[in-house]
């Protein structure tokens, strides 16, 4: 009986070693299929810069979201989301990840009055990502809703 257990023994230690080895293939090869598994070259950036936070979202030219960015997924907090510089840190950081999914040209969106709007479209063409246009898309009222009523001091 202990003979049999050390003959075990030897022969669950290559059987070990070789699920091991297996099991690194197909995590290459998983690697492999996230990496090709969308291939986007073209699509549209938009950005929304608020008061607030800047929001930056890469779409393929569907609409369907590839990757997004904000303010406070980059570290930023209270006041400083709405910075210039954030926005760039932003904008940079989502087209980072839209290189990595194969995108070489964007049409950027940019919508809404926050500082962050010309820096975005900077920390965009920072990457290796081609600008092709950049369009202004902020709503603008066609003097829309009643103003409330005057301050009496």
């Amino acid at each position: 009986m202990a003979d049999e257990i050390k003959d075990k023994a030897p022969a669950a230690a290559p059987a070990a070693e070789a699920p091991a080895a297996d099991s690194a293939a197909p995590a290459a090869v998983s690697e492999k299929r996230k990496k090709s598994g969308r291939y986007v070259p073209s699509g549209i950036a938009y950005v929304l810069a608020s008061f607030n936070n800047t929001k930056v979202t890469f779409t393929d030219l569907h609409g369907n979201v590839l990757c997004w960015s904000t303010g406070g997924k980059n570290g930023f907090k209270g006041s400083r989301k709405s910075t210039a510089y954030a926005a760039q840190v932003i904008a940079a950081d989502a087209a980072k990840k839209a290189e990595a999914i194969g995108m070489k040209e964007v049409e950027v969106r940019i919508k809404g009055p926050g500082a962050g709007r010309e820096s975005a479209v900077r920390g965009i063409a920072s990457t290796s990502i081609e600008v092709i246009a950049i369009k202004d898309i902020t709503p603008v009222p066609h003097n829309g809703c009643r103003p409330p009523k005057r301050r009496r001091v």
